[in-house]
């Protein structure tokens, strides 16, 4: 049989969330929600809003704590259609959302996703030449693929994209492979006037999805580290040793039977 990858405890699934803007009363809602059910999520925030004179300045203790545990990530230092600006300005608009959003979180901010969705090859190399790991875009797949390229983070789906079909199908899903449910939205969605989904709804999607067996519940930047460490894993010709030169553990499945791969070598 072929070896092949397993998520971290050796489960096949895995669960993430993804939401822009970082409006207060919608996010600090949604964190509660997602906290009552064991869901994490990545919020791609704004850094104008967390300087002196943005809207979160006065607000950065709570907003600290409202995001523990989840992962505070960019989306465009002022919310910019990157594609539109000259190289040396999408750089700016980089490097002042990851050093706001830095001096607010307290750890190094290395993901984010695409204001309005949309960006360019150009974009693109100015993130990777920044070290930014991944960029989540809005184009759905509907499925439950893991990205060719993590600056082309294709979701799973909006939260509106009658994701209780998907969780139900993501429950049925064979488990002989990994697979990823990814759902991304607005916090202020929730608020709007004639919304197509309610709080309630979402409520009931998390409390449903924290059921979940064989599932590991991650933000984004969770998977691309463990993918990335899942990657890089080195097997002998006689399929019976493993060299994990990353810093964290992978799994994986030999002839069977579920093996954690703790960094160094590893004998089978």
């Amino acid at each position: 049989m072929p070896i092949k990858y397993l998520l971290p405890g050796g489960v096949h699934k895995v669960l993430t969330m993804s939401y822009d803007d970082g409006k207060y009363e919608g996010d600090k809602k949604l964190v509660g929600i997602f906290n009552k059910y064991g869901i994490k999520s990545s919020f791609h925030l704004n850094g104008r809003n967390y300087v002196p004179g943005g809207w979160a300045y006065d607000k950065l203790d709570e907003l600290r704590e409202l995001y523990k545990g989840h992962e505070v990530s960019m989306h465009g230092f002022t919310h910019p259609f990157l594609e539109r600006l000259p190289k040396s300005e999408v750089i700016y608009e980089m490097q002042k959302d990851r050093e706001s959003l830095e001096a607010f979180a307290g750890y190094p901010v290395r993901g984010m996703s695409y204001p309005f969705g949309t960006h360019s090859k150009q974009v693109r190399d100015v993130l990777e030449m920044l070290d930014i790991k991944y960029s989540r875009t809005v184009r759905a797949t509907n499925n439950f693929s893991f990205p060719e390229s993590f600056l082309e983070w294709h979701p799973t789906c909006h939260h509106k994209g009658d994701i209780f079909k998907k969780l139900e199908d993501f429950e049925k899903v064979r488990a002989n492979e990994i697979y990823m449910l990814y759902i991304w939205g607005h916090s202020y969605e929730f608020n709007q006037e004639n919304t197509s989904f309610t709080w309630e709804e979402m409520e009931s999607f998390c409390e449903r999805a924290s059921k979940l067996e064989d599932t590991w519940f991650a933000t984004n930047i969770e998977i691309y580290d463990y993918v990335t460490a899942m990657k890089r894993i080195e097997i002998s010709a006689d399929r019976k040793m493993f060299y994990n030169p990353s810093a964290i553990s992978v799994w994986i499945d030999a002839d069977g039977e579920k093996h954690e791969l703790k960094p160094g070598v590893t004998k089978i």
